[in-house]
């Protein structure tokens, strides 16, 4: 594969100094202008004033100018625009609108640091000292940048963008929900989700165990609890470990380590993930706005204010004029005092998630109990030589 890592993202954020200050916190070192690094990737981190938060760029690395040439033609079976010079391909993803900028980059070489020890059943292998993660007692700093996940309007055409377009590889599946592509060594790079409008969901950055996780999400809700959003949890799709928190654009970061590794593509079995593997393999339960970020309906109430009413055409019926006009009611309504009921990958307005009417009980029935003796049935069924001692509770 001639694609090799993420070299950087790009967000926008109206908050631009107070979100600066908190990938500070986070760990990123900051060089002026909105510019932030980590200890091995470098300047990875972007931060650009918007209007609103979202997306704006995304960095890929290949190794020489016969990866660009390829990507070009492939992008140009796709009809998108291209912008080249001799290192340097620019293009812009065709739903959400992000820039995405593939360079020619050397690899990134990360020193290798040494497993940490366990002492286990029957294993020893720490005696006679402490743990060294619990005798660390400097800031924790992000490695690099591990991946990005987005929320598209339609899930197919972007993932289509970075598979057919630039060449990423699919590692695993969640069925009409998304796609786990990488373009490293790393299981992904990059995530694309189903989603009611286009945002950016996370990005997540590498720590060096779950020691780090642990130390640097205390750090960040030491002062500020109101930055926790989900962890400390394992995934299941792609097994790493990991603590979200929240920046004050409403961007979610996460800090991650033991992330799988994919060197041989024919080694690794690509596998498809039903219903809670598919968000984690243990931790605390997801919450509501890890799945569909608050601030998602906000965005989208402003999105729908500025379009324009339906319109009913003149020979519609009268029970269609009638449909037509209570729909428009309905837009035109107060939507800041509701949250809209928006049917997403997960959560209750999911297929798997679908709210349903609850049974309707028959009076002196219990669900799963035999009827009561003061009902009809009851007596009925007390005065059979066959019936059982009743389970009726109410006497």
């Amino acid at each position: 594969m001639g694609l090799h890592r993420l070299t950087s993202v790009t967000i926008g954020v109206p908050n631009l100094e107070a979100t600066i200050a908190y990938y500070a916190d986070f760990g990123l070192t900051h060089h002026g202008d909105g510019r932030l690094s980590t200890v091995d990737g470098g300047q990875q981190l972007q931060l650009v004033r918007t209007p609103t938060r979202r997306l704006v760029g995304l960095g890929i690395a290949v190794d020489d100018r016969d990866d660009l040439d390829r990507i070009a033609l492939q992008l140009g079976r796709l009809d998108l625009p291209v912008t080249r010079d001799a290192d340097t391909l620019v293009t812009e993803e065709p739903i959400a609108g992000f820039r995405a900028q593939i360079t020619v980059s050397p690899r990134l070489r990360q020193p290798a640091l040494a497993a940490p020890a366990y002492n286990g059943p029957g294993r020893i292998d720490r005696p006679d000292v402490r743990a060294a993660g619990v005798l660390r007692e400097g800031r924790v700093r992000p490695l690099k940048l591990g991946h990005v996940v987005i929320g598209s309007t339609d899930q197919q055409a972007t993932q289509r963008f970075f598979t057919d377009g630039i060449g990423f590889k699919i590692s695993d599946t969640v069925p009409s929900i998304a796609s786990f592509m990488r373009c490293s060594t790393d299981h992904h790079n990059v995530l694309v989700q189903q989603a009611p409008m286009n945002f950016l969901h996370h990005t997540s950055w590498q720590v060096q165990d779950i020691d780090d996780i642990g130390r640097g999400a205390t750090a960040m809700l030491e002062d500020n609890p109101d930055r926790h959003v989900w962890g400390l949890g394992r995934h299941h799709v792609g097994s790493n470990f990991f603590w979200y928190l929240k920046d004050p654009a409403g961007n979610f970061s996460e800090y991650y380590s033991d992330l799988d590794c994919i060197v041989d593509d024919e080694l690794w079995k690509p596998g498809v993930w039903e219903g809670l593997r598919g968000l984690y393999n243990w931790g605390p339960p997801p919450p509501p706005s890890f799945l569909l970020p608050d601030d998602v309906a906000a965005m989208m109430t402003g999105a729908h204010s500025a379009s324009q009413p339906i319109r009913t055409g003149g020979s519609a019926s009268r029970r269609g004029r009638g449909r037509a006009h209570r729909g428009e009611a309905r837009r035109n309504d107060d939507r800041s005092s509701r949250r809209p009921r928006i049917r997403t990958g997960w959560g209750p307005w999911s297929r798997r998630g679908r709210r349903r009417r609850p049974r309707r009980v028959r009076p002196g029935r219990r669900r799963g109990r035999r009827p009561c003796r003061g009902s009809r049935s009851g007596r009925a069924r007390a005065a059979s030589p066959r019936a059982g001692p009743a389970s009726c509770r109410c006497s």
